[in-house]
């Protein structure tokens, strides 16, 4: 069950509470539309993921505004309603954004993130945001090896394919995507979006899974591409 906006906590209803069974947590769940009691999957630990930030540069109001709404369902959920909490928030540290902003800084991708990293812990203390359980950084070696396996998973079962040296996620093979945002697929022109993939893409609706690295950019070679 895929869950955001709308948090509100109510009384009532004992089976979905937390191990204190004082309350119930009721989340508006975009999928169905509608108010729900919160249970969480497995056992009595909630697992939360969110996109942290993509560190090319400090975060803004808009990426703490975030940030601060999902303290605030952590500190709920955990506090309040009294179940075990494992979150976890990654930093992207490798895109077009962050190898552009370190080049021309003149520094290395590491050093560059390295910094923006810190900035954004800088901030959130400041902002009295609880730490969560883990930071993964998509440069992670172990992170990388479970993106490899993702994407091989995904080309086996004929959702990705591969151009130019990189990977596509074929969005003609999955019927369900965009179904959490209510996307009319009848109503998505082929060509609608541009951009420097285009023309590797067999439908421009595709998106990137494993991006080919250009010269002189930082490159992970894990058998993926041609």
């Amino acid at each position: 069950m895929r869950l955001r906006g709308r948090r509100r906590v109510l009384p009532d209803d004992k089976a979905a509470a937390g191990r204190s069974g004082l309350i119930t947590v009721r989340l508006y769940n975009t999928l169905t539309r509608r108010q729900e009691p919160f249970t969480p999957a497995r056992g009595g630990t909630v697992r939360m993921y969110a996109c942290g930030l993509t560190v090319y540069a400090r975060g803004h109001i808009g990426n703490f505004r975030t940030f601060v709404a999902l303290d605030l369902l952590r500190r709920t959920l955990r506090h309040v309603a009294g179940f075990d909490v494992q979150q976890i928030v990654n930093f992207t540290d490798v895109d077009d954004k962050t190898i552009n902003a370190s080049r021309a800084a003149g520094e290395s991708l590491r050093a560059y993130t390295d910094r923006y990293i810190a900035a954004y812990r800088e901030d959130a203390a400041a902002l009295g945001i609880e730490q969560v359980e883990a930071y993964p950084r998509a440069t992670d070696e172990e992170n990388l090896r479970a993106m490899v396996e993702m994407v091989a998973a995904l080309e086996a079962r004929g959702h990705a394919y591969r151009s130019d040296g990189s990977v596509y996620f074929r969005i003609a093979t999955d019927p369900d995507y965009g179904r959490l945002a209510r996307l009319d697929h009848d109503g998505i022109m082929p060509g609608a979006r541009i951009d420097s993939d285009q023309y590797a893409k067999q439908d421009a609706r595709d998106f990137v899974l494993w991006k080919a690295s250009a010269p002189g950019e930082p490159a992970w070679d894990f058998g993926v591409g041609p």
